[in-house]
């Protein structure tokens, strides 16, 4: 069988994979460990994934129907009017080049609750840049300037304390 033939079948695969919008909690500890593999989300604890699903304004997410284990994963923060940010957009990677991705962000771009806000964002590795500008994203902000404040959290701050005290 031919790369082409592989590569078919692999997205005809991934239109298997059932769309959902909320987590379980078992969905929860897969995302966890879905993050544990990944540069940018290992040191998040289960309990503050828990919360960040749990505020998040909207979620996407794939899962495998057989066995219903979670395979890909999006969450977006947003006012609905002038702003939505996407955020830890993830493929499981045993599933990963099955289309999932492309899926995931089309589930996300077109969802309508979005249909009416002005941005929509997210930050990316300069790498996956081609990848987003196919729904539209660009890097060319005109003026604007990413910026990042960074501090301890609170809750983590008072969790080091205990530790300290004990």
């Amino acid at each position: 069988m031919g790369f082409w033939s592989v590569l078919l079948i692999a997205k005809l695969k991934a239109r298997e994979f059932q769309f959902v919008n909320r987590l379980t909690c078992a969905h929860i500890e897969q995302l966890w460990h879905m993050y544990q593999g990944e540069w940018w989300s290992r040191d998040r604890n289960l309990n503050d994934v828990r919360r960040a699903v749990e505020h998040s304004d909207l979620i996407c997410a794939y899962c495998d129907p057989a066995t219903g284990r979670l395979a890909a994963f999006a969450r977006v923060l947003t006012d609905f009017v002038y702003k939505a940010v996407i955020f830890d957009v993830i493929v499981d990677r045993p599933v990963r080049r099955l289309g999932l991705g492309r899926m995931l962000l089309e589930a996300v771009t077109s969802q309508p609750a979005l249909l009416f806000v002005e941005h929509i964002e997210l930050y990316c590795r300069p790498e996956l840049v081609p990848f987003y500008k196919r729904w539209g994203f660009t890097a060319d902000l005109d003026e604007l300037c990413f910026m990042r404040r960074k501090h301890e959290p609170l809750g983590r701050f008072a969790k080091q304390e205990r530790r300290l005290a004990s």
